[in-house]
């Protein structure tokens, strides 16, 4: 899957860093990963409260904006945007 240059950068810059979910919630940027049978990317991430699981989402829906229709009082651009140091 085709990424424009801007979510390139987005992405890259969140490489090894922690986001912060539109939610309230913060995770750790691990990797990229290819799924095995579908070829489809994957952004691989921990979550850094009560768990610590660890996600995989597809990574035009890991760059993706938050649906502020859905969600008209949020103020965060996108659904997971990098946590200010």
């Amino acid at each position: 899957m085709e990424l424009t240059v801007d979510e390139e950068l987005r992405l890259k810059k969140m490489m090894g860093r922690v986001v912060r979910h539109f939610k309230g919630k913060d995770y750790l940027v691990l990797d990229v990963a290819e799924h095995t049978e579908t070829g489809e990317t994957l952004v691989i991430y921990k979550a850094l409260y009560w768990g610590n699981k660890v996600y995989a989402r597809p990574i035009k829906m890991f760059l993706s904006e938050v649906d502020h229709e859905k969600y008209p009082n949020i103020k965060q651009k996108y659904r997971l945007e990098l946590k200010e140091d």
